[in-house]
């Protein structure tokens, strides 16, 4: 099911992996948003996919950007549009990095 450079990219790095699917607790802007206190990266970033694709959020013309409501800009730090490509990035800010 996952592309052939991502199975290579989990089994080579198991913390990868890891990074996506462990819970975090979230800070009140997403929490507000997604509506639970600890999620994973990989769950905030499909519950902000599917709020886009149940808005209708994305761009008619260009599939590739997202118009952005108030809600959504909220956590994507007041930006009126946002490339696909970028979402990911914007989202993991949200999730603080672990100390080693």
């Amino acid at each position: 099911m996952l592309p052939q450079r991502m199975k290579k990219a989990i089994t080579d790095n198991p913390k990868k992996l890891a990074n996506l699917i462990d819970l975090v607790n979230l800070p009140s802007t997403l929490r507000e948003f997604v509506g639970q206190s600890q999620i994973s990266r990989l769950g905030c970033f499909m519950c902000v996919w599917s709020y886009v694709k149940a808005n209708n959020l994305q761009d008619p013309s260009n599939k590739n950007v997202i118009n952005c409501d108030d809600k959504l800009k909220s956590i994507l730090l007041g930006k009126p549009q946002v490339e696909l490509a970028e979402l990911p990035a914007l989202i993991k800010m949200h999730f603080p990095k672990e100390p080693k």
